[in-house]
């Protein structure tokens, strides 16, 4: 069976509100804390503080070890000194369980050691940001697909959206329906023109 994507799993203490579509540009983002990897190792991460660093840019993806899914996190890894460059962190957000993305965090095929990926098992953040969540693929349940790993993915996974969110904590940009490789090149044009703001 072919591989696909699926978002992080995570502990997730969520300001969250009944949202009934992916949020815009200039609307609030909802804050979030969660479980999360970055090269192998386990932090809490909060969008308030990164916030207070920059722009973020938060990308839900499917799945780790699937297959758009470990292109997305290898462009975001390849292009990790750009979106520092512009002043942006970036954090993967997916259903996937914390184990599983200390994994995908540092595999060097794919995050590398350069970008966090959080858990939101229970999918409180991607409700709370309007992100779908899906059962099924190609008509078969999601959770019982293999990954790239041969893994059972175990979990629904959620569509490719990317938001960035400014400073302030508004949308710059919701990103969706785009190749990764071309999400990534949008998220980074947005946060490359938030730089260049006077």
């Amino acid at each position: 069976m072919k591989p696909f994507l699926v978002l992080l799993l995570s502990s997730v203490s969520v300001l969250a509100f009944p949202v009934f579509a992916e949020l815009s540009k200039g609307e609030l983002a909802p804050d979030f804390n969660a479980q999360a990897a970055l090269d192998g190792r386990e932090f809490t991460y909060s969008l308030r503080e990164s916030l207070a660093k920059g722009p973020v840019v938060i990308y839900f993806y499917p799945a780790a070890y699937t297959g758009g899914c470990n292109i997305q996190a290898r462009t975001f890894a390849v292009k990790a000194e750009h979106f520092a460059d512009a002043g942006a962190s970036v954090i993967g957000v997916s259903l996937d369980g914390i184990e599983r993305l200390k994994d995908f965090s540092a595999d060097p095929e794919y995050c590398g050691g350069k970008v966090p990926v959080a858990s939101d098992q229970s999918g409180e953040i991607a409700t709370a940001y309007g992100v779908g969540i899906n059962a099924t693929y190609k008509d078969q349940p999601v959770a019982q697909l293999k990954n790239s790993r041969g893994e059972m993915i175990g979990h629904d996974m959620t569509d490719r959206t990317t938001f960035v969110v400014a400073p302030d904590g508004r949308i710059a940009a919701t990103i969706a329906n785009v190749s990764p490789k071309e999400n990534v090149e949008r998220a980074l044009e947005v946060v490359e023109g938030l730089r260049d703001k006077p």
